[in-house]
């Protein structure tokens, strides 16, 4: 028995801490992004195509950090809801271009909202200079840069 005072052997890990944070806020963010019809990966995608610059497959796929087959996937399912769509590129025709319609803007907007809103009600256990800590933290974790 374990007592009050005292975390679980395994809730002292960090590994264990990370895996089941991140799973939590992974159904918290599936749950407010279905009424927009995308999941995190296809909200990841419309955020780095409504950049600046149009981006290739290829380019886009380097960004997010998934394979060639995996952005395919993402792009054909993107487009067959009409949030997202190619062209060819004028530069090298061997490229295509993938760009967000304006449904896609919409999605992406709402999308984003609901992101927020569930970030936001997650974080919500801890007050606003230890979310911010926390995620500070995380970012120099992932990045390696202060």
């Amino acid at each position: 028995m374990v007592s009050e005072h005292q975390p679980a052997p395994l809730e002292s890990r960090l590994g264990y801490l990370l895996k089941h944070a991140q799973a939590r806020f992974a159904r918290v963010s599936a749950e407010a992004l279905a009424p927009h019809g995308v999941d995190g990966h296809e909200l990841a995608v419309l955020v780095v195509l409504a950049g600046d610059e149009p981006l290739s497959q290829v380019e886009a796929a380097a960004r997010l950090g998934v394979d060639r087959t995996t952005m395919v996937s993402l792009i054909d399912g993107l487009e067959d809801h009409g949030l997202v769509r190619r062209r060819r590129s004028p530069q090298d025709r061997r490229k295509n271009i993938v760009e967000l319609t304006e449904a896609g803007r919409d999605c992406l907007s709402r999308a984003e909202e609901a992101r927020r809103a569930a970030e936001h009600s997650f974080l919500a256990p801890l007050d606003e200079g230890t979310a911010a800590t926390l995620v500070r933290a995380l970012r120099t974790l992932v990045t390696g840069e202060e």
